[in-house]
């Protein structure tokens, strides 16, 4: 009898994998399971999907002394592995109180309804402890099994008579342990594969963003003009499988290479309702149909398309366009392709503009600090990144955005004075990218009060912190940890940066700020020359340090000069 019951389970259970597999292939299923912070809308349908699979279950089960044999579990416990513990308990919920409320299964009725709420919830809380609970399969396994086992302990307890709760569970504990938990784990696989292709799309398309990068890098550091763009965009189109590449400014086309050249003209204005759409609103936009495109001609052969912004700054400056000349030919590969590209234009466009903006700066301290943006820091963080895009694509997805707010935020200060909390973001930019390289070896406390008020000028702090780092901690073989504190008092903010590096003798200390050229500490001669002129000759740096004890460097920005 228990092999014929483990036979039938299997064979229903089957069908609730089949729809799990069909359910894994919607774009939609696979948007709720990718994204990180789900809202409660999105874990109520989710509860509602989940629950409706217990329900299924609950209809392919199979009637056993005056019970139900069934399959039920296996939807709400993966909708609160999947969705935490708001999704187990509503999809428990709605199955269970499907069980309950309809005429099927006789004594068991209300048991069974509550070991499903239970199992929702164990599911739901349970997969914190997992490690990877997404991809997990085997954690599945072990919970689902002991929730199951939970399941009949409540059917021993709840159902009356105890007699025929005691047969039931004696014939029917073995074969639902044992199908659903094998269920359970096979849903939660099928998942995984949702994972995996992410992984490796991701994985893809940096390293295609990353190779054209390489190939844009020396034709854009000429300057964001006309031959310029053209040729990024012959790179692009070169490179990848799009029938058409357009670049444009706010009001023309500056460039369009491949299918509809003809027509899509160069020097021509913009008259694509759904790219003035994207200027306007700094989000990009996909076209899936000729009529989203909206070319004024009829045998155009572009028949989908992505527009992605392009910024300066804040501002939009332009569009990126990828095209197909299929109809709903556009991809989410083809999607974060784009998205990658703009991100690194973008800074290019800024990059690029950096020449121009050295003429206007007023100080030529703060043209000395942005000029130390370091060839090898760069080349050291792009190699950082190429080595993460097999192994890590997600950090290495993070690092190119943490380069790219880097050079940003360096690039873009002007003379005037900034919020002490727009450097800091500098700072972890910077720290990401070498904390990638190095690991644990480089440890990063912040000690910043929430809501503080300073007013600082521009790159003031970041030297100082890398002069730690590259000096201080990454001279001593098994690391150390950077400080980052600022004080608050009534008349002046103190910034401190401590590191318990390698530290220096007295006699390199007290060398270590006078104004001859120091090639190795540049960075804290400009720091300390900035703040004498801006806030008087007692505003300078000062320096603690031991050898093999660490360096400790203290600045007083005061109030009243604000």
């Amino acid at each position: 009898m228990v092999i014929e019951l483990m036979n039938s389970l299997m064979n229903r259970g089957a069908i609730i994998i089949i729809l799990a597999f069909l359910l894994s292939k919607s774009s939609l299923f696979k948007k709720l399971v990718l994204k990180k912070d789900i809202t409660y809308l999105e874990k109520i349908a989710m509860g509602i999907l989940f629950g409706i699979f217990g329900i299924i279950g609950t209809y392919s089960g199979i009637p056993v002394k005056g019970a139900i044999a069934n399959s039920r579990v296996i939807g709400v416990f993966v909708g609160g592995w999947l969705g935490g513990p708001v999704v187990g308990i509503l999809s428990g919920v709605i199955a269970g109180g499907h069980r309950w409320a309809i005429d099927i299964g006789g004594f068991t009725a209300v048991a069974c309804a509550v070991s499903t709420i239970v199992e929702g919830a164990i599911s739901g809380y349970g997969s914190r402890l997992v490690k990877d609970l997404k991809t997990s399969w085997l954690g599945a396994l072990v919970l689902g099994a002991a929730a199951e086992i939970i399941q009949m302990i409540i059917i021993l307890v709840v159902a009356k008579p105890f007699p025929d709760a005691l047969n039931l569970v004696e014939l029917i504990w073995f074969p639902m342990v044992f199908v659903n938990s094998i269920g359970i784990s096979i849903f939660i696989a099928m998942t995984q594969n949702i994972f995996i292709e992410h992984e490796r799309i991701g994985a893809a398309q940096a390293h295609l963003a990353l190779k054209i990068a390489n190939e844009t890098l020396p034709v854009l550091r000429k300057g964001f003009h006309m031959d310029s763009i053209k040729r990024t965009a012959e790179i692009i189109y070169e490179m990848t499988n799009v029938a058409a590449v357009a670049i444009t400014d706010t009001e023309h086309i500056l460039a369009h290479i491949g299918e509809a050249s003809d027509h899509h003209l160069t020097g021509s204005p913009i008259l694509t309702q759904i790219t003035k759409d994207v200027i306007d609103s700094g989000a990009y936009r996909v076209a899936r149909t000729p009529a989203e495109i909206d070319c004024n001609e009829k045998e155009c052969k572009l028949l989908s398309a992505v527009i992605v912004p392009l910024f300066d700054r804040d501002r939009v400056a332009g569009t990126l366009k990828l095209y197909k000349s299929d109809k709903l030919g556009i991809t989410s590969t083809d999607i974060q392709l784009a998205l990658g590209l703009a991100q690194l234009f973008s800074t290019q466009i800024e990059l690029s503009k950096l020449e121009y903006q050295n003429k206007l700066l007023a100080k030529a301290e703060l043209r000395a600090l942005q000029a130390q943006i370091n060839p090898h820091f760069l080349f050291n963080a792009l190699n950082t990144i190429a080595s993460f895009i097999r192994t890590k694509p997600e950090e290495a997805r993070e690092l190119i955005i943490h380069l790219s707010d880097y050079f940003r935020q360096s690039l873009q200060f002007n003379s005037g004075d900034i919020d002490l909390m727009r450097e800091i973001k500098n700072i972890e930019s910077y720290l990401a990218l070498e904390r990638a390289r190095f690991g644990e070896k480089l440890k990063i406390i912040y000690e910043i009060p929430e809501n503080i008020v300073c007013v600082i000028p521009p790159l003031i702090l970041q030297p100082v912190v890398e002069n730690a780092v590259k000096h201080g901690i990454f001279n001593k073989a098994e690391g150390g940890t950077v400080i980052i504190r600022a004080i608050d008092k009534k008349e002046y903010v103190e910034l401190i940066v401590e590191d318990d590096g390698i530290g220096m003798d007295q006699d390199k200390l007290q060398g270590l700020l006078k104004e001859e050229r120091n090639t190795n500490h540049i960075g804290l001669m400009n720091v300390n020359k900035r703040l004498k002129t801006k806030y008087g000759a007692e505003y300078c740096l000062s320096i603690a340090s031991q050898v093999g004890l660490g360096t400790t460097v203290k600045m007083v920005i005061p109030k009243d000069k604000y």
